[in-house]
């Protein structure tokens, strides 16, 4: 348990770095509100784990897979590269005009990928570590753990930049930089957990591969990633952005990832075909999971349940990419986001999680599911408040109280939803797989939240907001009539 609270918190930490914290840095430095949401894509690596998750579970590492084992070889590379990742978002002054905020787009990306890594291989960890009987108790420790470590890089990073001297109108880069540094010396808790905790034991069903079979694939999934970033840059040089207004601007940036998708899955596809890689293997890899799933499900209530997956979150990830930035537009200061947000917040959420997770053994899965997408959209109208009064500290917390435990109780059923859906055999891929579709939407609107903000003002895009969460109530209700048991047995 303590092993897998200090990892929580290793996992924890980073999210907040590339979304609230780095929104109110960014804010501060005077990089425009569109710009500062459109920094929330560089988390869509969590979006897109699924497609390197087999090879984080398969491929091992020269040196390190045999001193360390296969989960902890992988984990200490994840983490380390976390760590440069914060120290070089740190080293990069957001205002130095130049390449300055590229560089910062790119660390901030790589903090994304290394940090999505980091997750699968905690997930399979913590699977395999005990038996199924426990897994309750450590994924309540791992959440535990999560949420501290969410803390501290935002309520940790924000009273640091705060004391440091740094404030909306009087910005020094040199006080979030120190803020950043010291989140990345806190990460020294995963490292040294990762280097003292015992591997798991080796599943006999995993039957090792050829050295080069490994560089076949890794071959191939190189090839994918390098088609997808050149053609997703390639549009931008050629056409840029457009003046559509924020729906055109969504469409046209959708195409985009869309076209850029379609190649990388196209180049793999070549490849494959080509002999690069044996078509058995990849099949094993990246098809078999994905099959399992349509083939126990069937295919009409297996996208029912995936549209569920993808379109639950949507509305409380989209407001909360520009959150952070609201709370300062409206005139409270880092400390009182710091202790109203991220500590108080927290709290909340923690005991929104407790009760989801109660009710969700008593009302049934798909119901506690119904009842937390009601929330979420609801409570985003209680920001209007907010944003009509002003910096009212007390509204501040009722509305942090509310919009949190709303989001604890959701969370909570909807894992409680996730883990039914996943088979034993897959769990580590079909889990990465579910938590990608999770945030691939949303984050991805999200890019767009300061675009809506300009065209809607405050009140009209949480309305907005609300709406989105409105469709997802309606797909649960059918599959509560279609999945009368209220969730599918695991198997």
């Amino acid at each position: 348990m303590l092993a897998l609270a200090a990892l929580g918190f290793s996992a924890g930490l980073p999210l907040l770095l590339i979304f609230s914290s780095l929104s109110l840095w960014l804010g501060e430095a005077g990089v425009e509100r569109r710009a500062v949401t459109f920094f929330s894509w560089a988390a869509l690596a969590y979006s897109f784990k699924f497609v390197w998750a087999p090879l984080v579970d398969r491929l091992p590492l020269p040196g390190l897979t045999a001193r360390l084992g296969r989960r902890r070889a992988w984990l200490l590379l994840a983490q380390l590269g976390v760590v440069a990742a914060i120290l070089g978002m740190a080293s990069t002054d957001p205002a130095a005009g130049g390449t300055a905020l590229v560089r910062m787009a790119a660390f901030a990306v790589l903090l994304g990928f290394m940090s999505a890594t980091q997750d699968i291989v905690i997930d399979a960890y913590r699977i395999e570590i005990a038996s199924a009987r426990r897994q309750g108790v450590l994924s309540s420790a791992y959440i535990a753990g999560y949420r501290m470590g969410m803390v501290v890089a935002g309520a940790g990073v924000l009273y640091l930049a705060a004391a440091w001297g740094s404030a909306k109108g009087q910005y020094v880069y040199g006080a979030w930089a120190a803020a950043y540094a010291c989140a990345a010396l806190a990460m020294g808790v995963g490292v040294l957990t990762t280097l003292l905790v015992p591997e798991p034991p080796v599943d006999a069903d995993v039957a090792p591969r050829p050295a080069v079979q490994h560089a076949r694939l890794l071959a191939v999934f190189v090839a994918a990633v390098v088609a997808f970033v050149a053609l997703f840059w390639g549009w931008g040089v050629a056409w840029g952005p457009v003046s559509w207004g924020p729906l055109g601007a969504f469409l046209w940036e959708a195409a985009r990832l869309a076209v850029a998708l379609a190649g990388a899955a196209l180049t793999g596809l070549t490849l494959v075909r080509l002999g690069v890689a044996p078509p058995a293997a990849v099949r094993a890899t990246w098809v078999e999971p994905v099959r399992a799933f349509f083939v126990r499900h069937g295919w009409a209530d297996a996208v029912l349940l995936l549209a569920i997956v993808g379109l639950y979150r949507m509305s409380d990830i989209v407001l909360g990419v520009i959150s952070n930035v609201f709370y300062q537009d409206v005139g409270f200061s880092k400390p009182d986001i710091a202790a109203a947000v991220k500590t108080f917040g927290v709290v909340v959420s923690i005991a929104g999680g407790f009760l989801g997770g109660l009710l969700a053994g008593g009302l049934g899965v798909l119901r506690a599911l119904w009842w937390g997408a009601l929330l979420s959209a609801l409570t985003n109208l209680a920001f209007i408040g907010l944003a009509l009064a002003g910096p009212q500290r007390f509204l501040l917390y009722a509305v942090v109280a509310a919009d949190n435990l709303a989001a604890g109780f959701a969370s909570a059923a909807f894992v409680a939803f996730l883990s039914s859906l996943t088979q034993v055999r897959f769990t580590a891929v079909q889990y990465a797989i579910f938590s990608s579709l999770m945030t691939l939407l949303p984050k991805t609107l999200g890019g767009y939240a300061g675009t809506l903000v300009d065209a809607l003002g405050y009140p009209g895009f949480f309305v907005l907001t609300t709406l989105l969460g409105l469709p997802v109530l309606g797909l649960v209700t059918w599959a509560g009539r279609r999945l009368p048991t209220q969730a599918p047995a695991r198997g």
